[in-house]
């Protein structure tokens, strides 16, 4: 596969493929700067990147690994030089492989600029071995890659230098193999009567899957006539071929190059054995009468022991674990990733039990498990890394170790804790960006051979647990930080003031970091006097949280000014801190001795009056501008009476606000419920108006409410 970037960017295109179909080469089409794949590494870092084995490539590129399990050697080079006309051709060094390291020992220095390196190379050139293939790169493919990749930057210069730089398409060209020279009409009759003489059935699949050619006992063996087989995908004419595991049977043969027997099963009860052969032009199949099935099938028909419980095939595991990663990338916390993990990883891979520990502080700290006790799970919780054992030593090593059964655990490590029920293990190492953030542990009640594929599918999907869980352990960090700051600048306890009830409620958002700046305060004035104040500081972030902590701050500062002054001196100071967010904001002075209240808004949805005898009011008060945007914005205050008995109620959108309804007729339906609440103590009251509004509407914003009644007249 060539890849070149394209005038003025940095994403490395396909351009030609040859050896595979265009469809297998689709996702890796298009290739990022900095994506994690091989050929991305080497025009990045300037080197030879060389992958000695399959089990290499799902370690140091899970993605890749996941998504093509199959048995093959790799090398991705840098092509130097520049495509650009006028563009100085700078050579990137190509290096000497290192086998089985997936790295190169590079005859001078690699770039260490990524973006140097990037705009250094003209592309890069992938190039796929059979899996017989040696692990290594001996000298003189060494040398033909080095001087193929030199060639191809010559050609690329010469043509930007005449005009006609190369650019590419929206499809990469598909570069044919050599046709085989043309048969003569008696070689040719000679050459079907040969294939006619040969035992079972035969055909033949071009590197896209279709058949190209099949005898009549093919088409007698899989029950379809020759026209509709001609021509076709085998998985398109017969639907009782369209499964994952015959599709990837053939993907396997195409990639690896190597020979590939199954047995599909023919309705209503015919088993048809396949044998594949494939070379650079195509894949030759060698049919007959299937007996696995049969022979199971006589095995319990005999009254034998049930057989094992069927490994899943490859590919079904493989569609399943595609399904895995598709949920790791939305699991949000460390909890999140064991259930995804848990319900898709443990029945995608025949598994009967799964334990996930991360590193904590030299220590290996078990996060979840699903078939494992529990006390088995807490006696292994918190074992140093010194300790020796399977779950540390892989990551001292950051190899995985697969034990088929016990006495293979047993010679490894004769005090081993084996847990009854098991009898094999796949003991993965979790390593996201070089460094090992914990282990996974899947457990097999039966004695399990791991076939290279299977090692080569557990590795991969070990990085991309590996990845997840660091991300979601990291979002759990900032989570805790950020609540922890937003809890610490909430007041902790109200002021009690005499002649007035008070209440408050704070509910995080469901959904991104679960907080966000909504805020409330009760400020103590003097013995009759009492400052109220409620907002909501715009985003759900640790900067939402600090800007509410300042805005709090600004309105101690300056309580029990009147209301329009205190709203605007708190505005000139975040116009002044120009923190990039806004805040709306209700400032409430109350004055018990007279019982009056005086209230200013900055864009605040409007507080609701409970009168005594049970009518409510919405106040809707002549409007400010949020706090934030004009430092020379001025504050209305509203004066209303606030007798004994009388509730207000102050709060946030999140109370009020419902997808697909207008937030006036959100406001008036709580204030209709508040109307029917008789005269209940404000802590019941407060829950049961936050019940009221997740019962309306699920909630996506932080919800703060204060509630405040006066209750008797003072002196």
């Amino acid at each position: 596969m060539l890849y070149l970037t394209g005038p003025g960017e940095r994403v490395l295109h396909l351009v030609l493929v040859g050896g595979v179909s265009r469809e297998f080469a689709a996702p890796w089409s298009r290739v990022g700067p900095d994506d994690p794949v091989p050929v991305a590494v080497a025009v990045r870092e300037g080197r030879l990147v060389w992958l000695g084995s399959q089990e290499e490539m799902a370690r140091l590129y899970p993605r890749v690994g996941l998504v093509l399990p199959y048995d093959f050697t790799l090398a991705a080079a840098p092509v130097p030089g520049s495509a650009l006309p006028g563009s100085p051709a700078k050579a990137a060094p190509t290096g000497t492989a290192t086998a089985g390291t997936g790295t190169t020992d590079t005859a001078s220095p690699a770039p260490t600029d990524t973006g140097a390196a990037a705009t250094a190379a003209a592309g890069g050139l992938v190039l796929l071995w059979s899996g017989s293939h040696p692990p290594y790169l001996d000298q003189r493919e060494k040398d033909a890659i080095g001087a193929g990749c030199r060639s191809l930057a010559q050609v690329l210069r010469q043509a930007a230098d005449e005009g006609h730089a190369v650019q590419p398409l929206p499809a990469p060209a598909v570069l044919r193999p050599p046709p085989p020279p043309t048969p003569g009409p008696v070689e040719a009759a000679a050459v079907l009567a040969f294939v006619r003489r040969l035992p079972g059935a035969s055909c033949a699949l071009d590197l896209n899957g279709r058949i190209t050619f099949a005898t009549p006992e093919a088409a007698g063996l899989l029950g379809a006539p020759l026209s509709r087989l001609i021509g076709a995908l085998p998985w398109e004419a017969l639907p009782w071929m369209d499964t994952p595991a015959v599709e990837d049977h053939y993907r396997g043969a195409v990639i690896s190059r190597l020979p590939r027997s199954f047995t599909a099963l023919r309705p209503p009860d015919h088993p048809v054995r396949f044998e594949l052969y494939p070379d650079d032009s195509g894949i030759s199949v060698r049919m007959g009468p299937g007996d696995d099935l049969t022979e199971a099938d006589a095995d319990r028909a005999a009254g034998g022991s049930p057989p094992p419980a069927p490994v899943p095939s490859r590919a079904t595991a493989l569609y399943q674990l595609m399904h895995l990663a598709a949920g790791l990338t939305e699991a949000a916390h460390a909890h999140d990733v064991v259930e995804q993990a848990a319900d898709q990883l443990v029945p995608a891979l025949g598994a009967q039990a799964m334990a996930l520990f991360v590193v904590e502080e030299g220590r290996l700290h078990i996060v979840g498990h699903r078939g494992y006790p529990d006390e088995l799970a807490a006696r292994f919780d918190g074992r140093p890394l010194t300790d020796e054992g399977a779950g540390t030593g892989v990551l001292r090593t950051g190899r995985p170790m697969f034990f088929a059964d016990r006495e293979e655990v047993r010679a490894a490590y004769p005090d081993a804790d084996i847990e009854q029920g098991m009898a094999a293990w796949a003991v993965l190492p979790l390593i996201a960006s070089g460094r090992p953030v914990g282990t996974l542990i899947l457990g097999y009640s039966r004695p399990h051979p791991f076939a290279p594929g299977e090692r080569a599918i557990l590795t991969s999907i070990a990085g991309l647990i590996a990845q997840a869980l660091d991300r979601a352990r990291l979002y759990d960090t900032t989570h805790q930080l950020a609540h922890s700051l937003q809890t610490s600048l909430l007041p902790h306890v109200l002021p009690d003031v005499p002649g007035l009830e008070v209440a408050a409620r704070y509910l995080p958002a469901a959904h991104g970091l679960d907080v966000g700046g909504d805020f409330y305060d009760l400020i103590r004035i003097d013995d009759t006097t009492v400052a109220a104040t409620i907002g909501d500081v715009q985003g759900h972030n640790v900067n939402a949280a600090a800007l509410m902590g300042q805005v709090r701050t600004a309105v101690h500062a300056v309580a029990g000014a009147p209301p329009g002054e205190v709203l605007a001196r708190t505005n000139r100071l975040l116009t002044d801190l120009d923190p990039g967010l806004f805040t709306s904001c209700l400032y409430v002075h109350i004055d018990l001795a007279r019982h009056s209240a005086c209230l200013a808004t900055a864009g605040h949805p409007p507080p609701l009056l409970r009168h005594p005898d049970g009518p409510v009011d919405v106040l809707r008060l002549r409007p400010g501008l949020l706090l934030g945007i004009d430092p020379g914005a001025t504050y209305t205050a509203t004066e209303i009476p606030f007798t004994p008995g009388t509730l207000l109620a102050l709060y946030t959108d999140g109370l009020v606000e419902s997808p697909g309804r207008d937030i006036d007729d959100t406001i008036d339906a709580t204030a209709a419920h508040l109307a029917v609440t008789h005269d209940r103590p404000l802590e019941p009251l407060a829950d049961e108006l936050i019940r009221h509004a997740r019962r309306a509407s699920p909630r996506h914003d932080d919800i703060a409410l204060l509630l405040l009644r006066s209750r008797q007249a003072l002196p």
